[in-house]
């Protein structure tokens, strides 16, 4: 079984939410608490780079007691204005030499272990993965008034909501941001970064909800779902 380091992108300024939803409590435990507490938990993991700014990292642990694992490693580092500049952050001081690297979304509290372990285990197989569902809804664009454009048509066969963890050989990542860098890109995703080197990412169907907490509203839908389903 390959090790994994993690990266723990939680630099975002949430101000959708109307605070601080990171460090917002959910059933008991701030958001991001959530998040470190499955990766602290694996047996995969050896370190973990939690992306934030310093004062969002001291306020947690103010106010949630985390232990951390023998021989597990954690730190903090700033993140940058985009994501990108933030994973990348996050690439440059990572220190343990663990072949995988998984990148997830601290505003993502409803993440599993066993997911987790079911992504590291197909980037260990294909070098690439990602947490995903298949879309289900019927999709529709608007234009700036919200108002439906009737004519358009979008074919939801094949296509897939992206979630995170997304995991990777730890050298096709690097080697992927720095292509990203040298370009000039902008990337939404680890897998976005990664499809640009001409690399296919397999897509790791998740069996439970892991909603990314956006708005104020979310955080009644999250609470409902740890309910019933942790």
């Amino acid at each position: 079984m390959k090790t994994c380091s993690v990266i723990l992108v939680a630099a975002g300024g949430a101000h959708r939410a109307g605070t601080d939803k990171l460090l917002a409590p959910l059933m008991g435990k701030p958001v991001l608490g959530w998040c470190l507490e499955v990766f602290l938990a694996s047996p995969r993991v050896r370190e973990i780079v939690v992306v934030c700014p310093e004062t969002r990292w001291l306020a947690l642990q103010n106010v949630w007691n985390f232990p951390i694992p023998y021989g597990m490693a954690l730190l903090r580092v700033d993140g940058g204005r985009e994501r990108q500049d933030s994973v990348m952050a996050g690439l440059k001081v990572l220190s343990t030499g663990s072949p995988l690297v998984a990148v997830h979304d601290g505003a993502r509290p409803l993440l599993r272990g066993e997911q987790l372990e079911r992504c590291a285990a197909a980037a260990e197989k294909w070098g690439a993965a990602a947490s995903a569902h298949p879309v289900v809804d019927t999709l529709k664009r608007a234009d700036e008034h919200q108002t439906t454009l009737p004519e358009e048509k979008i074919d939801r066969e094949g296509l897939w909501a992206m979630e995170t963890p997304q995991v990777f050989n730890a050298e096709l990542l690097k080697k992927a941001y720095a292509n990203v860098q040298q370009t000039g890109a902008l990337v939404t995703d680890e897998v976005s970064a990664v499809e640009r080197m001409g690399r296919p990412v397999y897509l790791v169907r998740n069996q439970w909800p892991n909603p990314k907490i956006t708005y104020a509203e979310d955080f009644a839908i999250a609470e409902a779902l740890m309910y019933h389903h942790f």
